[in-house]
């Protein structure tokens, strides 16, 4: 059955949840649309800032009615609702209005570490997957999520195929993948689907991988963000509690221009800053060994500097890299001993020993 068709039949069963006030789901104009995909139903429902616990019955009820009619797929559904943000609380307190939600541990998971950049195409991915992969070559039990649900590519990252198990509880089985326990949207989607959902629905989607997944008691979760400084890192900043956050950039200063960006949105939130990574730092030629600076070089270490915080260390720009990731098989699992492994190892033992509270006790 056709997409188009579950969602029509989806928005028929929800006729049958009464909300608060009178009146059914089916008809409230704060209802979203419903994404489907191959797995997934997705639906948001938007209240007035309060109106959560009152509404709570009716979505427990709309993830019923959507289960009994969804073919097997995950449902999701999520309650939304306008809040004033952090430095508003008080003055939120004052006028008797409902503040933030407070930050909670996620179930199963010690610390995480978020890997982002202020824009697109400076290697982000790769770099959180290869991170991830040198956490637990140092001993760490570590898991990847992916968090750029408009973009995910840890699947092809990681040469994942099919979707995660959902146990009778409705709680995701990530996938498992060299040694590394990983979570993505892209593994709900059709080649070539695009995600195209609003704000709150893209949040409520993250939420519910990060929340609603067995990650079985990881020393570390390492979240690849999307790019910028969207809904999406806010939604999540402001629900989670993080160990801290790495920022990736490549040396030349239009991209440190956005990573800094990225560095003054998590200052706003209060969110811990570990340290700056730059890829694509210098080019080896592999028939002379004569090392050139494409882009420039020193600049992610000048930047980090300049804003206070730690330099991490450099990856190269290299051909094993491009080609292993292309291959869905990381240069830090295939080829775990050569130089382009080293970099991402010698950058987890310098995050490791500026930060030895991501390490297990004992």
């Amino acid at each position: 059955m056709a997409d188009t068709d579950i969602a029509g039949i989806v928005k028929a069963a929800l006729a049958g949840v009464e909300i608060p006030g009178g009146g059914t789901l089916a008809d409230y104009p704060g209802l979203s649309e419903i994404i489907v995909t191959k797995s997934a139903v997705a639906i948001a429902i938007s209240v007035q800032p309060g109106m959560e616990p009152a509404f709570g019955p009716a979505r427990d009820a709309a993830v019923r009615a959507a289960e009994s009619v969804a073919e097997g797929r995950k449902v999701m559904v999520s309650l939304t609702s306008d809040r004033a943000p952090p430095q508003a609380t008080g003055q939120a307190a004052a006028h008797g209005r409902p503040g933030p939600a407070p930050k909670t541990a996620v179930p199963g998971v010690r610390n995480i570490v978020v890997v982002g950049s202020g824009k697109g195409g400076v290697g982000k991915s790769t770099v959180a997957a290869n991170l991830a992969l040198a956490f637990a070559a140092e001993g760490l039990r570590t898991g990847l999520l992916d968090a750029d649900l408009y973009g995910p590519s840890v699947p092809k990252l990681l040469g994942i195929e099919g979707k995660p198990a959902v146990r009778e509880d409705g709680i995701f089985s990530p996938h498992r993948a060299f040694g590394l326990s990983v979570m993505s949207i892209g593994s709900m989607l059709t080649p070539g689907q695009a995600v195209v959902w609003r704000g709150p629905m893209a949040t409520s989607a993250l939420r519910q991988l990060l929340r609603e997944t067995d990650w079985g008691g990881l020393d570390l979760l390492v979240v690849d963000l999307p790019p910028g400084t969207g809904d999406i890192q806010i939604s999540l900043f402001q629900q989670a509690e993080l160990a801290g956050a790495i920022i990736v950039s490549t040396p030349q200063d239009l991209a440190l221009i956005d990573a800094r960006k990225a560095v003054d949105m998590m200052q706003r939130l209060s969110i811990p800053l570990l340290g700056l990574i730059e890829n694509m730092s210098y080019f080896v030629a592999p028939d002379t060994g004569r090392r050139y600076d494409i882009f420039g070089h020193g600049g992610a270490a000048n930047a980090a500097a300049g804003m206070g915080m730690p330099f991490l260390g450099e990856v190269p720009l290299d051909m094993a890299i491009r080609e292993t990731s292309d291959a869905g098989r990381p240069v830090m699992a295939s080829v775990p001993d050569g130089p382009q492994a080293a970099a991402f190892r010698a950058i987890a033992r310098e995050t490791l020993a500026r930060y030895p509270g991501l390490r297990p006790a004992g």
